[in-house]
């Protein structure tokens, strides 16, 4: 199976952690090159485990990806925005 997944990375300290949007699955390492390939294992283990609780394809749906032939399709994020909130 192919999967495409939008990938935000950021430091935590000396902590390079990977996340993948879509899925809400993160990973972490020392350096950005490893966060990231953790975080593909990381998927990895996620799909087989969601697999074993039911329809891969149904739990894909509810992360908003579409089915179009045999390819899965990510949802497409309208826009990515830095918010500030502040409390009083």
């Amino acid at each position: 199976m192919e999967i495409q997944f939008t990938t935000r990375i950021f430091k935590e300290g000396r902590t390079y952690v990977a996340h993948a949007l879509e899925l809400d699955v993160s990973s972490c390492a020392g350096t950005k090159e490893k966060a990231i390939k953790n975080l593909k294992q990381a998927v990895r283990l996620f799909l087989e485990e969601a697999e074993k609780l039911g329809p891969l394809d149904q739990i894909l749906e509810e992360a908003g990806y579409s089915k179009d032939k045999r390819k899965l399709a990510p949802p497409k994020f309208i826009s990515v925005q830095l918010c500030l909130f502040r409390s009083r």
